[in-house]
């Protein structure tokens, strides 16, 4: 079965329930610090209310662990939704409930609603069959635009679609499923991907996925530094996962037999103190001091991996290269952003909060082609090809 998207459903008269992603940072001023994802949610709202719904949306923020947290309340968003879309957005005052009921049945056509915060229920997080027949039983029709939060198996994401004959995906969902599915299924060659971050264990399922598909795979960040070890690099005080060298051994000898040019550092800046403004200097080859940490690529890897990037058609992009958020360690990570942005004829996927972080740093964001916003998802959809919350859609 295939996933319907919004455009296929009928939603004139009908209450509509959303699955939004609004976990959003929040200032000590109780006032959303990042609005992108409230405005990444307007086209699927807007169109809703467009085609006559009444609509309900719900979303999870932070982690109040089943307990009802003042401070994580989506008040907040719900004022800054109004002041968006320019028409009035109600509170509710839970997300289920009789008092919640009362409200959603007496509300009319073109009334928007942001239900409380999901995750003040234990049983959001627990799947449980009856929370999930009770935010159903507030609607008529069911679309999930939350793809964050889709590859976890969640009441609101996927229990909740059981009850429903009406359902399908919104706009952020489907632009989110194409972008990454054209990754998996015949990407344009040469194929280039780029990963970095802290953890190797965090990427090791990615890479697994990639060495089918893709022509190279450059590797930077922390991560690096545990598969320069399975190769007998010295990595100095960097991090390392010493229970992943075995894996990571296997994972380059793997690529070698597929013939995929795994491109690791050949030199790193290094600190003997990770804070603002101890000395930092370059490597002259890929071993790290006794004293020392890597912070970021030297300038020997960064010029070898804008060559690679220089080549490809397609690039997915997921990691900071080093310690991007203190200068000068973001040297790395900016001059990767720039070779990438400067590909006007290639398909770039760039995903993961510092990733997008570091291309808004940068002032890139315009010149990718798809800036995913699904964190653990994207990893989870590249990995497997599907997520819990649509394949609950298709059932």
């Amino acid at each position: 079965m295939a996933l319907k998207t919004i455009e296929h459903l009928s939603l004139a008269q009908k209450r509509v329930l959303i699955r939004v992603d609004f976990n959003v940072p929040l200032t000590s001023e109780q006032k959303v610090g990042d609005a992108t994802r409230v405005r990444e949610a307007l086209p699927t709202i807007q169109y809703a209310l467009a085609q006559g719904a009444t609509v309900l949306l719900a979303s999870h923020l932070g982690r109040p662990r089943g307990t009802v947290t003042p401070a994580l309340s989506l008040k907040p968003v719900a004022a800054l939704l109004q002041e968006l879309l320019g028409r009035p957005v109600r509170l509710a005052p839970d997300c289920v409930g009789p008092a919640v009921q009362r409200q959603v049945s007496q509300l009319p056509a073109g009334a928007v609603v942001v239900l409380e915060n999901l995750r003040f229920h234990a049983e959001e997080e627990a799947n449980d069959p009856a929370f999930s027949r009770a935010l159903a039983d507030l609607a008529d029709v069911y679309v999930n635009d939350a793809f964050g939060s889709s590859h976890r198996s969640h009441a609101s994401v996927v229990g909740v679609g059981r009850h429903f004959e009406d359902k399908g995906v919104g706009f952020l969902v489907r632009r989110e499923v194409e972008a990454l599915s054209s990754l998996l299924s015949a990407p344009d060659r040469p194929f280039v991907a780029i990963l970095g971050g802290a953890k190797v264990s965090d990427k090791i399922g990615l890479i697994h996925s990639l060495l089918p598909r893709a022509d190279a795979i450059i590797i930077g960040g922390a991560m690096a530094y545990t598969l320069l070890r399975a190769q007998g690099v010295k990595t100095g005080r960097s991090l390392v996962e010493p229970e992943k060298i075995d894996e990571a051994r296997k994972v380059l000898q793997q690529a070698q037999q597929r013939g995929v040019s795994i491109h690791l550092p050949q030199d790193h800046i290094v600190t003997a103190e990770l804070s603002a403004g101890a000395a930092a200097v370059a490597t002259t080859g890929a071993d790290i001091p006794d004293t020392q940490l890597g912070v970021d690529i030297g300038p020997h890897s960064i010029a070898a991996f804008r060559a690679v990037v220089q080549s490809a058609r397609t690039i997915l992009w997921n990691g900071p290269m080093g310690v991007f958020e203190m200068s000068p360690y973001d040297r790395g990570t900016r001059s990767l952003a720039q070779a990438v942005a400067s590909l006007s004829s290639c398909f770039s996927v760039a995903g993961g909060g510092d990733t997008v972080a570091a291309l808004s740093q940068a002032d890139l964001t315009d010149r990718i082609s798809h800036l995913s916003t699904g964190g653990g998802a994207s990893l989870a959809f590249l990995e497997s090809g599907d997520l819990p919350g649509l394949a609950a859609l298709r059932s």
